[in-house]
């Protein structure tokens, strides 16, 4: 498969509003992601993850290197890449149905195209008879199902998933996860996904990037070898290539949390 996103000779340094030193977040990371992939990225806390995510998507600049897509440079945000963060980034005033039609109003969809629209992404995610609650009548876990449906019906190329259930409990967690798959075998969708759980990271992930402690560069690129049709929590429980390789991943991760030793 083509590169959909080329990350080259990147690097990344910001100051430290306390100290004014300069803090070396990310240097030397080079990744390809293919079209259709979802490439989970984990590694411990500070190695760089979110912000890595956040060059993609447009939000930051890099000090050296270059993002592209599809060839083309990425010099800031666009409608092609659209982001879901840990944060239920959802607009208080407007219902569940609205919220999902809002990147399709800015695009000027006209609206029975929106209608059409915003009851497939509903249904795909699991909120048919929620269409008219407002954002205070949901849970944590529908809360991120309406964020994730908001940005799939603006119909970018890539998803840009920053921990989006974090914030939630473990088993919506779970059942969020299972969704989200299922929506990456149904739309096809290239999808970079940033998590600090191992777990979920090899049950989402077409391959998990781990990043090395600070400053963030590429440990190591892990292929899970599990259909993503037989990616379900229950199946995964007793399947022996999940378990060997979320131990290979988290092997890798600990090394970097216990001081960058050889995993």
């Amino acid at each position: 498969m083509s590169a959909k996103i080329a990350v080259r000779g990147l690097r990344h340094e910001y100051v430290n509003p306390f100290t004014r030193e300069r803090v070396v977040a990310l240097d030397g990371v080079d990744l390809d992601v293919a079209n259709g992939e979802v490439l989970a990225v984990v590694g411990p806390s500070g190695c760089g993850k979110s912000t890595l995510l956040a060059i993609v998507a447009g939000l930051l600049a890099p000090t050296r290197g270059e993002i592209l897509l599809d060839g083309r440079p990425v010099s800031g945000p666009g409608p092609d890449r659209g982001v879901v963060f840990q944060e239920f980034a959802i607009l208080p005033w407007r219902t569940v149905e609205r919220n999902i039609a809002h990147g399709l109003e800015i695009q000027r969809v006209p609206k029975p195209e929106r209608e059409q629209t915003v009851r497939r992404f509903v249904e795909l995610v699991g909120l048919v008879g929620f269409e008219k609650k407002y954002p205070h009548e949901l849970s944590g876990g529908m809360k991120q199902r309406v964020a994730v449906a908001r940005t799939l019906a603006a119909n970018p190329e890539v998803m840009l998933m920053d921990e989006p259930f974090a914030a939630v409990d473990a088993q919506t967690r779970i059942t969020l996860g299972e969704e989200l798959n299922a929506i990456a075998q149904a739309t096809g969708k290239t999808i970079v996904f940033v998590t600090h759980n191992v777990e979920e990271a090899v049950f989402l992930g077409d391959r998990c990037c781990v990043l090395s402690r600070h400053p963030g560069r590429i440990k190591a690129l892990v292929p899970v070898p599990i259909p993503r049709a037989r990616r379900t929590w229950k199946l995964l429980a007793s399947e022996p290539a999940f378990e060997a390789t979320r131990e290979q991943v988290l092997k890798l991760v600990r090394a970097e949390v216990d001081g960058g030793a050889p995993a």
